[in-house]
């Protein structure tokens, strides 16, 4: 989108994963929106509620009573030129607007832009305050005041619904009020990243633009610098302020000037200076008293350029901002030497009817006391762009002497100069406001620091966090190192043996510093060792005056940047342990770090250390409940023949809850599936579902059929909430369960659930439903009942069973989700791993924000050939029958090893139900992986194994069955019951 920026991107979706368009729709509607849009978003868009906005105004009002040539329009005036000269042929729009959100300027990328605007939006005057034009990047801006970015649905009228824009109010720098907003717009689909730099940036150049629109006392000074026969003559360049000292200096060396002239200001008193430049070249600096007619005391800040003629005159062009009071005639200044005069009377050339010239004076810092009252020097100046002040710079290069056009452009013999040996680079009170200013700058850094640091609880995002702050308003690289053990989770235990590379960040992408996830090993003299050592920031504010513990850690030095020249090293403790270190290294700005800046960045280390030891407490208690939550689901999946079972459990980035699942082999070859899911996060909702998972197996291997081992988990929950000592009986236990019981040899399945989301049912021949299945009141509420619903699944059908974390998010809509899992699951072919893995790669969240049980079973059936069945009168002499014909049957499947164990139970069994039950009396063998006797009756009357006396004559069939038994047991109908028991097969 833009050409500094890196090509082109597309950026779909917001890229915090914020403003849906579905979560506005809701908000219009008056539904409830508590998550997925940002808190500026919302309350913007609740204000515009309350204000009875409509989302489908189109127009905008207009005012034409602003002032056209305001402090915020000359300041942004030529930043606003060089924005548009760089963003050329883009689709980006640059607007700035008043401190009401009138927009007074406006710049396009591409010319044709402007076209598809509305013809009122083509000229200064719409206002686009959040009041008229609801959400914005203007109105929200100055309602936010701070740097706010509006992208597509996050506005709040229709006509934006395709645009994104970043703003960030523009202050005075004396005052910290708002003085305008400057916003780049640009198409939703052309998100760029880099813009946000670049909006900071130009903000800081219009706010040293208003810092450069002088007051009366600075006139006055000026003025005083003017007519006492200046020791330096100057020029003026098209009214750029103090950053445009002249065109054949660079930014840093502008930059370099600058706060050398304010440290000379503060120190008030007669000096010169030498001031290197990085490319070698040195200017100096003159600095002398002076005092205004009015008794107003300052300081005039000159710089002697080396590269022209000290004869040359020096003129103030006629573009130029005009001084009030100022005389033109004094327009026109000798480069000659100090004892040189202003001359009175115009230069040769000069016609009358010419406009005088004018003059561009700027304001740097708060003011100061006047007088030259003690040096206070220039500690607390680093940063700031200059002094209170006035500012003349640029090299004087108009065409016409004396700042005056012709109007016929004749310039006669007039000369035309090139540059001036000499320029007045500051004129201002001695204690300036650049302390003031970089005192506002720290505590606005400061300020979006603790908004910004330890916004998530994850160690690594916390350091990202610190960096990112830091570059580039403090530094230009920032490395962050930590422990492994804080990493882990752990407390911290030496330091200085076992730090870690965890974030390199910086200006640019081509970092030689140690890459990220590598230990780092510092050298014994090295500034980090002796940070670690000390506990203390250590400053080195020059690295070339560091070549001794450089040497001592060669491999470091040579992973430096070239052009970095100055570093900062902090500890990072936090509640008395050093969890790491932090280097802040300066590359581009010449000057180097100072006290201020080591205790600013103490003071974001020690935020930032904070917020890491928070993430690394909550990464520890996170890795324990995860820990209990592994250790209490199945670790494997029980051999059985009757589904073929795929199983996942994804834990939430965020906490651990207490999702579950099991599959339970059952008497009769078949089959639980049971999935559940305990209310909240934490080691209570662990604990409490490795609770409800053994008890819900328990009720399962008792053959209770679904309906009712829900009613028995349902007590259960109630019981725990009323025994927790902590929760006073207000219900803070609660669960969702789904219980399933598949039997192969009939095919049909019993499910029944409890407050859980449905299953889905895949047909062999591609066909998904969710079965109409009674929800069921969630577990925990008591007295309410549950309802099982019988369903025919035929071999080769998937039973899909998943807990809400899969389904619920709060960017997604349940029946979308719903739909797209019925989609996905359209693919009967797919084995029930492809189908576990298909639905985490289409269906689940990216970020979960709540556990995800899934467990996918595909059915089979028993082969008839391998199930015996005879039914008999309750009659003795029957019995007989009944062993022979099972004798024949267990010889026919081979397991002839197996028939005197079987033709034993089967006996004692037929003989129990004859005489102590009723008719019909069932009997059935099945061949599995193991050979089941089952014998059913129509009575409820449920036998005891018991150990009879040595003279009882009976009552000890049952003990006869358990010993010749791997297990045996009863199961209920509805009419009835069976007891079965199971025979190995290992000697067959």
């Amino acid at each position: 989108m833009v050409r500094s920026g890196g090509e082109p991107r597309s950026a779909g979706r917001a890229a915090d994963g914020t403003g849906p368009a579905r979560s506005r729709e809701r908000f219009l509607q008056g539904e409830p929106v508590e998550q997925g849009v940002r808190t500026s978003i919302l309350d913007s868009w609740q204000r515009c509620r309350t204000l009875g906005l409509s989302p489908d105004r189109s127009d905008l009002p207009f005012l034409d009573d602003f002032d056209p040539d305001g402090r915020i329009v000359r300041a942004a005036v030529p930043v606003l030129d060089r924005l548009q000269a760089r963003f050329s042929g883009s689709e980006i729009n640059i607007s700035v607007a008043d401190a009401h959100g009138t927009v007074l300027l406006r710049r396009f990328g591409e010319a044709s832009l402007a076209r598809k605007l509305p013809a009122i939006q083509r000229v200064p005057g719409f206002v686009f305050a959040e009041r008229v034009a609801g959400t914005n990047g203007i109105g929200l801006a100055l309602a936010e005041r701070h740097l706010i970015r509006v992208y597509g649905a996050e506005h709040f009228a229709e006509r934006s619904q395709a645009s994104a824009c970043v703003a960030l109010p523009v202050r005075d720098p004396l005052s910290g009020g708002i003085e305008g907003v400057l916003c780049f717009g640009y198409p939703r689909g052309a998100e760029n990243p880099a813009l946000r730099a670049v909006i900071r940036k130009a903000a800081r150049a219009m706010e040293r633009r208003l810092l450069g629109q002088s007051s009366e006392r600075e006139r006055a000074l000026l003025r005083a610098y003017l007519t006492t026969g200046a020791e330096a003559a100057f020029g003026l360049h098209r009214g750029i302020a103090v950053d445009e000292l002249a065109p054949e200096l660079g930014s840093r060396d502008r930059a370099a000037l600058m706060e050398k002239a304010a440290e000379l200001i503060s120190r008030a008193q007669r000096a010169a200076v030498v001031v290197p430049l990085p490319d070698g070249r040195r200017i100096t600096l003159v600095s002398r008293p002076m005092t205004s007619a009015s008794g107003v005391e300052g300081i005039a800040v000159e710089a002697l350029l080396p590269y022209s003629s000290p004869q040359e005159p020096l003129v103030i062009p006629r573009q130029v901002d005009e001084v009030p009071g100022f005389p033109a005639e004094l327009a026109v200044v000798s480069a000659g030497p100090p004892a040189a005069r202003l001359s009175a009377a115009p230069p040769s050339g000069h016609r009358p009817d010419a406009a005088p010239g004018r003059l561009t004076v700027g304001a740097k810092g708060a003011k100061g006391a006047k007088g030259a009252k003690g040096a206070k020097g220039a500690k607390g100046a680093k940063g700031a762009k200059g002094a209170k002040g006035v500012t003349a710079a640029g090299a004087a290069g108009a065409a016409g002497a004396a700042g005056v056009d012709g109007a016929d452009g004749d310039t006669g013999d007039r000369p035309v100069p090139s540059s001036s040996a000499r320029r007045l680079v500051l004129v201002g009170e001695p204690f300036v406001g650049a302390y003031a200013l970089a005192a506002r700058r720290r505590l606005e850094l400061l300020s979006e620091a603790s908004g910004r640091i330890g916004a998530t609880l994850d160690v690594g995002r916390t350091a990202e966090e610190l960096a990112e702050t830091a570059v580039p308003r403090l530094a230009d690289f920032v490395t962050v190192d930590l422990s492994e053990a804080v990493l882990r989770g752990e407390e911290a235990t030496d330091p200085l043996d076992d730090l870690r590379r965890t974030v390199v960040h910086g200006i640019r992408d081509d970092l030689p510093f140690t890459p990220v996830g590598k230990r780092t090993d510092f050298g014994p003299g090295t500034s980090q060792r002796r940070c670690l050592a000390g506990g203390q920031a250590v400053l080195e504010p020059d690295l070339k005056a560091a070549a001794g513990w450089l040497a001592q850690d060669p491999e470091h030095a040579e992973r430096l940047p070239a052009d970095v020249h100055s570093l900062i090293v902090v500890p990072l403790v936090a509640r008395g342990v050093v969890l790491g270190i932090a280097g802040f290294y300066r590359a581009q700005d010449p000057a180097p770090f100072g006290d201020d800046d080591r205790s600013l960045a103490q003071e974001l280390a020690t935020r930032a250390a904070l917020s890491i030891d928070n993430a690394r407490r909550y990464t520890h208690e996170r890795a324990m409940v995860l820990a209990l939550q592994r250790r209490l689901l199945p670790h494997g999946l029980p051999d059985q023949d009757a589904v073929e079972v795929a199983h996942r459990y994804l834990p939430a980035e965020s906490d651990v809850s207490g999702d579950w699942y099991d599959v339970i082999p059952l008497s009769g070859t078949r089959v639980g599936l049971i999935v559940g899911d305990v209310v909240g996060h934490g080691m209570l909702s662990a604990a409490t579902m490795g609770r409800l998972r053994t008890a819900a197996r328990s009720f399962a291997e008792l053959d209770l059929p679904p309906d009712e081992v829900l009613t028995h988990l349902d007590n259960l929950v109630g019981r725990l909430d009323r025994e927790d000592p902590d929760g006073e009986g207000v219900g803070i236990i609660g669960a969702t369960c789904l219980y399933a019981i598949y039997d192969p040899t009939s095919q049909q399945c019993v499910l029944a659930r409890a407050g859980h989301p449905p299953p889905a049912l895949v047909r062999p021949d591609g066909e998904v439903s969710y079965p109409d299945l009674p929800a069921g009141p969630p577990l925990g509420l008591g007295g309410l009942p549950f309802d099982a619903v019988e369903i025919d699944l035929p071999e080769g059908s998937q039973l899909v069973l998943y807990t809400d974390g899969l389904i619920e998010d709060r960017h997604r809509d349940v029946d979308v989700v719903l739909d797209e899992l019925r989609g996905t699951l359209a693919h009967a072919e797919r084995t029930p791993e492809e189908t576990c893995q298909a639905i985490l790669d289409t269906v689940a969240p990216a970020h979960p924000c709540d556990d995800i049980a899934l467990l996918v079973a595909r059915t089979h059936a028993l082969d008839p050939g391998r199930i015996a069945t005879w039914e008999l009168p309750a009659d003795p002499a029957f019995v007989g029958e009944v062993r022979a014909s099972a004798l024949g049957r267990l010889a026919d499947w081979g397991l002839d090893e197996a028939a005197f164990a079987a033709e034993l139970i089967l006996s004692e069994l037929v003989t129990n139900a004859i005489r102590h039950g009723c008719g019909p009396i069932r009997v059935r063998l099945l061949h599995d992986r193991t050979l089941i006797c089952e014998v059913s009756d129509a009575s409820n009357t449920a036998p005891h194994l018991r150990r009879a006396a040595s003279t009882d004559e009976g009552g000890r069939g049952l003990f006869l069955v358990a010993q010749l038994s791997r297990a045996w047991g009863t199961r209920y109908l509805p009419e009835g019951k069976v007891i079965w028991a199971e025979c190995g097969l290992d000697a067959a």
